[in-house]
């Protein structure tokens, strides 16, 4: 009996680029869809102080 080994380079190019569209798709169907919501922006401004206590002076 003999071992055929069957190795289609072709298939396996056409496969790999088919995942890597869906994947590029998919990351692009995300990015799309994160620009249409819209995130409110704050209506106070954020102030936080902090005392200088808290620093170090490194030498």
């Amino acid at each position: 009996m003999q071992f055929i080994k069957k190795t289609s380079l072709r298939t396996s190019i056409i496969g790999l680029t088919i995942k890597f569209a869906l994947v590029l798709v998919i990351i692009l169907g995300v990015i799309f869809l994160l620009n249409k919501i819209d995130f409110p922006a704050p209506k106070e401004e954020i102030e936080k102080i902090i005392p200088n206590e808290n620093f170090k002076i490194i030498k």
